[in-house]
Formats: C-alpha cells, sequence, structure tokens
C-alpha cells in the first residue's frame, strides 16, 4: 500500500465490506412494496453499515473519461419520463463522500480517472438505496461507465477498487442481467432469448467464471437481444472485479421481470 497516497492511506481500515450486483428495474422500485423492494430492505438490515457506498450505475455513461463525483451533497438525479408525480417527488438526501471519492480516483491512477461535482446520484443508485438505506445517513458516491471502454477494460480498471472493501466501502454496481425495454411483455410470458441469457450468466457467475462473462457476446443474437445496448451489462463486472477468490457469491431476486427485465442479483461475501 505503500505506493498509495495520503487519501486513501488516511482512511481507516475496517473489516471487508461484501460487494453487491443489484437489478434494479423500474424506478418504480423506489416506491412500491414488492418482492425486490422487500429484498433490499433486507439486504441493507442484513448487511453490515458501510464507511460510504460507491454505486457503479447504468444510468451514468461518459465517453473518453472515468469520472467520480466527489460533491458534498449529491443531488437526486430524476432520470426518466412518464412516471408518477409521487416518484418525482423522491428525494435521496444522502450525503457525498469527497473524501472516500479522493481515494478512489487516486487508486485509479493507471486508468486516470477524474473528478466530477455536476452528476448526482441516478435512478440507478437511490431508487434502490432509498429501500436498502431509508435514513439516507451513509456517505454515497459514483462512478461513471467510459463506454469508449471494453468488456476487459472495464473489468481491469474494477479491479484497481478492490482495496476500498477495506477501508469501509460497499461497492454495489446497479444494472441488469437481461435488460431489452424494447421487448417488454406484459402478459406474464417470458422470452427464451432471456431466460437463456440469465442461465448463462447466472451460472458463470456462480461459479466464478470470468472468462465466460467476458465472453457473453459468444451467445451471438441472445446477447444482443438480452443488451441491445451494453450500459446495464457492465456494471456486472464491477463487484465480480473485485472478488476474492474464497468469497460466496449468493444470488436474490433471481426472477425476470415483464418478459424481458433479468432482476436476479448477487452479493459476495
Amino acid at each position: 500500500m505503500a505506493s498509495l497516497s495520503n487519501a486513501f492511506a488516511s482512511l481507516p481500515n475496517t473489516p471487508r465490506m461484501p460487494a453487491l450486483f443489484v437489478g434494479h428495474g423500474s424506478p418504480m422500485n423506489a416506491i412500491i412494496d414488492n418482492e425486490y423492494s422487500r429484498s433490499w430492505r433486507q439486504m441493507g438490515e442484513e448487511l453490515p453499515t458501510p464507511k460510504a457506498i460507491l454505486v457503479i450505475s447504468a444510468h451514468w455513461m461518459t465517453r473518453g473519461a472515468t469520472l467520480v463525483h466527489i460533491g458534498s451533497n449529491p443531488k437526486t438525479i430524476h432520470d426518466f419520463g412518464g412516471f408518477p408525480p409521487e416518484l418525482f417527488a423522491q428525494q435521496y438526501n444522502a450525503p457525498g463522500a469527497p473524501d472516500f471519492a479522493q481515494a478512489t480516483i487516486e487508486l485509479l491512477e493507471e486508468s486516470h480517472a477524474h473528478s466530477d461535482e455536476r452528476w448526482g446520484l441516478d435512478h440507478g443508485a437511490w431508487s434502490v438505496l432509498i429501500q436498502m438505506f431509508p435514513k439516507a445517513d451513509i456517505p454515497v458516491y459514483q462512478l461513471s461507465l467510459d463506454l469508449s471502454k471494453g468488456l476487459a477494460d472495464h473489468f481491469r480498471l474494477a479491479q484497481e477498487l478492490k482495496a476500498l472493501r477495506e477501508k469501509g466501502v460497499l461497492i454495489i454496481g446497479s444494472g441488469n442481467i437481461v435488460h431489452n425495454l424494447r421487448a417488454l411483455s406484459f402478459d406474464g410470458q417470458k422470452f427464451d432469448w432471456a431466460v437463456e441469457f440469465d442461465a448463462y450468466m447466472a451460472d458463470a457467475i456462480g461459479n466464478k467464471d470470468i472468462g465466460k462473462v467476458l465472453d457473453a457476446g459468444s451467445l451471438g443474437r441472445t446477447a444482443a437481444l438480452a443488451h441491445p445496448t451494453v450500459e446495464h451489462f457492465l456494471p456486472i463486472l464491477y463487484p465480480l472485479a473485485v472478488m476474492d477468490e474464497k468469497e460466496k457469491v449468493s444470488f436474490f431476486n433471481d426472477t425476470i421481470d415483464l418478459g424481458s427485465i433479468s432482476m436476479r442479483s448477487f452479493v459476495l461475501s
């Protein structure tokens, strides 16, 4: 650790925090009582209390740079449309985590991350946290997804974050293992390609087969239908990259919603 700068070194050591991937699905999960929101509340009750939470959300996309939000009071971003006023009225007023954010930037020295003060908490972050940690008393910050990077590049970048787990940081990737909004089904049927891709990823993640995860594109049409765009897949890589070899992988919310949205989530501990 001698090569790390003072911002990281000044953070006290803690027992290793778990790491999570959460399938966040609809923003409405922030305000309704269902199987997903109940499991998030239960997870928040069972997890050790973090010193800070780092969220890598599908909804903060950049190109050509990885950004880390360093603000002290991140705003609640309502980055969606067509939902009821009650959802737009929600505010998640957690404090930011400037010290942890600066330490994160320094850990990402090889990846040349930059600071940001304009973002906040998008719904990939706050719609989950408002259920998981409803008191909003734990500092939260986000890291952006640089869409100019390939899967392996994201994985290598994420590996640089591993030391944060020993500083009390709960790392949460927030996306969906299957995410195709163009193919929603309201009749209770699950698309075969959604089931196939979800099963492929469950096997790969459950067996800690990172090569298989990174090679998900080999499924061809199935992969293309499961992810017409890549942003909801990329957050899966972040908790996997900070995983220890002997850790246990536990799935929760392992269902497919609206035919084409996998809510499958996992915790590493």
